[in-house]
């Protein structure tokens, strides 16, 4: 039996965690507050992230320690731009040939790394021991075991397929891919196209706006990732389109929930109220994924848009006339 060490209790971290355990697999979760780890290990739920969801028997703890003790799956599930901090907490813990799962996704702010790329360098562990798993997973319908597909990308294909055999259910069903850097940007990019989505539907534009917007933003997506060594196929997958699809047309997305509260016409307070202080990681990952846009000369006019919005002050109408301003072209 695969022993799994989940890093971090919020809503994602919490159903993966799940799905692990109904897998097979033994879980232990670590948990920033002591009360949170309490109640997850006595009463076997999550009262902050997944009231009404009972949880299997899964051992938590408030020390990392005691968590990755023995993992041979070492799951993190914090935010993106706090991963860093947290690594360097616990790389001193980490057992050395345990393979690191990263769930988070994002692009870190200033240096511009995906999440594998920090987790390499914060840990010093090698590329091959590092997998990504990304995919139309909105953690409220898996933890209700509503039936979805992920995608976790390995360049050692091995631990991909023992990643995938740990966490496979009769609901939830894991594919193994080699192109990390795809599944990566995928999974960073999808979160700002679902602001643009959001906004368009708090301004109460229709279906075709919608999907105009999921289209051109996948062509984004796709021009980023190549730019970066990504695979083309990847973004037609899981990845790709499916978890762009899911982040951008749910209610249950934050990210699309925070989008359209400022599409129609609140604050980013009042959004950030409207998603219950979690995080939506798109807010800050336009910033990096602009940026790294532009150091590798890519076109993102979504992004840049979604970017003005969050961060610069810009009108949804305006960002919208921008957008349907720029110059005629083909597809």
């Amino acid at each position: 039996m695969a022993r799994a060490a989940v890093l971090g209790a919020g809503s994602w971290g919490t159903s993966f965690a799940k799905v692990l355990a109904e897998a097979g697999t033994e879980v232990t979760m670590w948990a920033r507050r002591p009360e949170v780890a309490q109640t997850l290990a006595n009463e076997h739920r999550n009262p902050w992230y997944l009231p009404d969801v009972e949880l299997p028997p899964i051992a938590a703890t408030h020390d990392p320690a005691v968590a990755l003790d023995g993992a041979d799956i070492v799951v993190l599930a914090v935010p993106s731009q706090s991963l860093r901090t947290n690594l360097a907490e616990w790389k001193t813990l980490i057992p050395g040939d345990s393979t690191l799962l990263s769930l988070a996704k994002g692009i870190e702010t200033g240096t511009l790394l995906r999440m594998s790329q920090v987790i390499a360098e914060v840990t010093d562990a090698d590329p091959s021991r590092i997998a990504v798993l990304s995919g139309p997973n909105l953690a409220r319908e898996i933890a209700e075991r509503q039936p979805a597909a992920t995608v976790v990308a390995c360049t050692d294909a091995g631990r991909a397929e023992a990643v995938q055999r740990a966490s496979a259910t009769g609901y939830f069903r894991p594919y193994t891919n080699t192109d990390v850097i795809g599944c990566e940007i995928g999974g960073a990019c999808k979160n700002v196209i679902a602001l643009a989505c959001g906004i368009a539907s708090g301004m109460g534009l229709g279906d075709n706006s919608v999907a105009s917007l999921i289209t051109r933003g996948l062509a984004e997506i796709i021009r980023l990732g190549v730019a970066l060594g990504a695979e083309p196929v990847t973004f037609a997958g899981l990845a790709g389109v499916g978890d762009l699809v899911a982040t951008c047309t749910s209610p249950l997305s934050r990210n699309r929930s925070f989008g359209h509260v400022l599409g129609a016409g609140g604050t980013m307070e009042t959004a950030q109220q409207a998603t219950h202080g979690q995080v939506a990681e798109g807010v800050k990952s336009c910033t990096s994924v602009r940026a790294l846009a532009e150091k590798h000369g890519v076109e993102m006019p979504l992004t840049t848009g979604v970017h003005g919005v969050c961060h610069e002050g810009l009108s949804a109408a305006d960002a919208v006339g921008q957008l349907l301003g720029r110059r005629l072209k083909s597809e």
